[in-house]
C-alpha cells in the first residue's frame, strides 16, 4: 500500500470539491437566495471552521465560502447508508462521529487530518435547529479546538430557518447569508481560560431567528410544523396536523397561520406566541415542570413506525414494518409481528433525532431507528427521555432536554 493510499487527504477531494463549486453556486443563489461571503483571509493554512446549523445544505455553504476540499464530521447515520455511503467517503471523506457519545476515534481522525494539513468543519450544535434559535453546544469543542491548535473560523449562517426550518420539506423565496464572523488565532485563544473560548465561540456563532427580518414565501409555509411541537399552550400534551400555511390542535381544533414573515397568528382568536421560537420554549418549560413518571402505566402517545438495526458505519437493517409504539414516561414499547421490545429509559445510553424526524435509540451496543410517518414527531421522545433521566439523577432543575 503506498503512502499516499495511507492518508485521510486525496487528490481526489481538492477535484471534487472544485467540480461541485461549479455546480452548486449558481444553484445555491437561486434556490436558497444564498450570498456566500468568501473567506479572503484564508491563504494556504488549514482552519478548524465552527459553524451554527441552519439547514440541510450548511456544509455546502461553508466549502463555496473557503478555498480547497474541507472534512466535516458527520454522524453516523450518513455513513449507514449502504454504498451510497461508500460513494460519499470516496468522494469527500466526512470525519465519521457517533451522536451523545465521547467519541475518541472521531477526535483521532481530526487530529490525523489536522497533522496532514487539512480543513476540518464542525457544528457545535450537533442539530439544526428547530425553533430559529441556535441550539445548546456541548464545551467538549474546546479540549479539540486546543488540540488541533489551528486558527478557528467562526462560520455563520442568517437566514436559514426562514428559507428551509428543520421540520419542513420545502424550501421557502427568501434570502440568506453565510460568512466569516470572527477568527480566533492560536495565540489569541491560548490566552482565553476555557470559559472564555467557549463563550467566544458561543457568541459568534448564536443566531436568533424569532424576529420579522424579511418575508419568506411558499404554498406550504406550516406543513409538518408537528414534527417540532407537540404541546398545545390550551390542552397541554397534545398532537398536531398541518396543512398549507396552518396547522390544527387535533384536540381542541385551534388554527395557527404561519405567515410569511415567519410570526404565528390565531384564526379566530389572539395565539399567545409570536413565533416557533416562543412556542418551543414553552413547550420545554412544559416539560421540564412534568413529572414524567407519572406516565408509567398509561402511554402519553402511540403511533406507527419501521423499525431499523443501525450497523453504524455499514447499514441498516429492517426489523418490523408499522410496528405500534407506545411512548410512556419512562420506556418506549414497540408491538410487531416479531413480538413486543420494552426500552427501558434506565437501560439506554441515549435518544437522539436525526435529519428531520428519525429517531434512533441507544441500546447497550445496539442502535435502533424508528422511522414514521411525515408526520411523525421524534423530538418529544428525545425531550420525554432527557426529563426522566434529569429527574432520575437528582437534576430536576436541569432545563437541557437533548436538543
Amino acid at each position: 500500500m503506498s503512502s499516499n493510499s495511507k492518508k485521510w487527504m486525496k487528490l481526489r477531494h481538492r477535484i471534487v470539491r472544485n467540480i461541485a463549486y461549479v455546480v452548486l453556486a449558481p444553484y445555491s443563489r437561486l434556490k436558497y437566495g444564498m450570498k456566500v461571503e468568501k473567506f479572503k483571509q484564508q491563504e494556504k493554512r488549514p482552519y478548524l471552521i465552527l459553524m451554527n446549523h441552519q439547514t440541510a445544505f450548511d456544509q455546502f455553504f461553508v466549502g463555496m465560502a473557503f478555498k480547497g476540499p474541507i472534512y466535516y464530521l458527520a454522524s453516523e447515520d450518513l455513513f449507514s447508508k449502504g454504498w451510497v455511503s461508500s460513494l460519499i467517503r470516496f468522494l469527500v471523506e466526512p470525519i465519521p462521529i457517533k451522536k451523545q457519545t465521547t467519541d475518541v476515534r472521531a477526535v483521532m481522525n481530526c487530529l490525523r487530518v489536522g497533522k496532514e494539513g487539512g480543513t476540518i468543519a464542525i457544528a457545535p450544535e450537533g442539530n439544526r435547529t428547530y425553533s430559529g434559535k441556535t441550539e445548546y453546544m456541548s464545551d467538549s469543542i474546546i479540549p479539540l479546538a486546543r488540540k488541533l491548535g489551528m486558527p478557528v473560523a467562526l462560520y455563520r449562517i442568517e437566514g436559514g430557518y426562514g428559507v428551509q426550518p428543520r421540520w419542513s420539506d420545502v424550501v421557502r423565496k427568501g434570502k440568506m447569508r453565510g460568512y466569516v464572523a470572527r477568527v480566533i488565532m492560536p495565540q489569541e485563544y491560548k490566552e482565553l481560560s476555557d470559559e472564555e473560548f467557549f463563550s467566544a465561540i458561543k457568541d459568534g456563532l448564536y443566531v436568533n431567528e424569532a424576529v420579522s427580518d424579511g418575508e419568506f414565501h411558499h404554498k406550504k409555509l406550516a406543513e409538518y410544523l408537528e414534527r417540532a411541537m407537540y404541546v398545545c399552550p390550551y390542552c397541554g400534551l397534545s398532537e398536531f396536523e398541518s396543512n398549507g400555511d396552518i396547522i390544527r390542535c387535533k384536540k381542541c381544533e385551534r388554527r395557527i397561520k404561519y405567515l410569511p414573515t415567519k410570526e404565528l397568528s390565531g384564526e379566530g382568536f389572539e395565539f399567545p406566541f409570536k413565533f416557533v421560537a416562543d412556542w418551543y420554549e414553552y413547550q420545554s418549560d412544559f416539560i421540564n415542570k412534568l413529572d414524567v413518571r407519572q406516565y408509567s402505566e398509561v402511554p402519553m402517545y402511540e403511533e406507527k413506525a419501521d423499525v431499523y438495526e443501525v450497523i453504524v458505519y455499514k447499514d441498516k437493517l429492517p426489523i418490523a414494518k408499522n410496528a405500534q409504539i407506545a411512548l410512556y414516561g419512562d420506556k418506549i414499547c414497540i408491538k410487531s409481528e416479531q413480538g413486543e421490545t420494552v426500552f427501558l429509559f434506565d437501560e439506554l445510553a441515549a435518544v437522539t433525532v436525526l435529519g428531520k424526524n428519525k429517531l434512533n435509540i441507544y441500546h447497550n451496543k445496539r442502535i435502533y431507528q424508528l422511522k414514521g410517518s411525515k408526520r411523525f414527531n421524534a423530538l418529544k421522545y428525545v425531550h420525554i427521555f432527557n426529563r426522566y433521566k434529569n429527574i432520575s439523577r437528582g437534576e430536576e432543575n436541569v432545563k437541557f432536554l437533548g436538543l
